[in-house]
């Protein structure tokens, strides 16, 4: 706008929220989204200060979506009959309750280091009756050496948040050593090479083998195609 139009420029300094001119001949949409990612023009901004200089949150989370544990039992893994499944640090239990409605698993563990998560956890089991399938365990997984060797099948959704680099490399070391029964399968989020990699720890030559996914199964419009990449597939040697 030009400095001769005060008037217009006065009555939008009125309005309730900040606005911003932005010539529609001189400007497509595309151009606007092409300054707004240079960090050039905001379409936001700050409730508290008026400022337009904000930035997009990161999403993270901590378990599988619905669509990727339908994808987890019935794209990546073989049928589980008569089958333990072990996932370690299960949070809000998805794995464990999607394993147990997605697949035939016999028997369901999770270990939780946090006490909280396993309270809550125990206390779902029970009410919605799962414990025919399904235990949940308060135990650090470094402990639980025995259930390792037993296990047919392991979920790491990778720890990175919870723990410093030195005790998950300690943690990885143990896994390595100990989850060896020939055949078991291992999933992990993300790949083994990228977790242990970041931590400079290397993989233990003859351990596992990785398996092909076909991660082009549709699983409806609003599933993210790269959080399925995200998961990979090991069978232990």
């Amino acid at each position: 706008m030009l400095p001769s139009e005060d008037a217009a420029s006065l009555k939008m300094q009125r309005r309730s929220r900040p606005t911003v001119h932005v010539d529609a001949f001189l400007y497509y949409e595309d151009e606007v989204d092409s300054q707004c990612e240079k960090g050039m023009m905001s379409r936001s901004y700050c409730v508290d200060c008026g400022s337009y200089r904000t930035a997009p949150l990161d999403f993270v989370s901590h378990s599988f979506c619905i669509a990727e544990l339908q994808f987890l039992f019935n794209n990546v893994l073989p049928d589980l009959t008569r089958r333990l499944l072990l996932d370690v640090g299960f949070r809000l239990g998805a794995v464990l309750y999607g394993g147990y409605l997605y697949s035939s698993a016999s028997r369901l563990v999770g270990v939780e280091i946090s006490q909280e998560f396993v309270r809550l956890q125990k206390l779902m089991v029970e009410k919605y009756r799962f414990s025919d399938r399904v235990q949940v365990l308060h135990a650090d997984i470094s402990t639980q050496d025995v259930l390792l060797q037993n296990s047919d099948v392991l979920i790491m959704n990778v720890f990175e948040f919870f723990m410093e680099p030195a005790e998950q490399c300690k943690v990885w070391r143990f896994i390595m050593q100990t989850f060896r029964k020939k055949g078991s399968l291992l999933v992990t989020v993300p790949s083994l090479q990228e977790a242990l990699s970041a931590l400079q720890e290397a993989l233990q030559p003859g351990w596992v083998e990785e398996l092909p996914l076909d991660y082009d199964v549709y699983l409806g419009k609003d599933v993210d195609p790269d959080a399925l990449r995200q998961i990979h597939l090991y069978r232990v040697m």
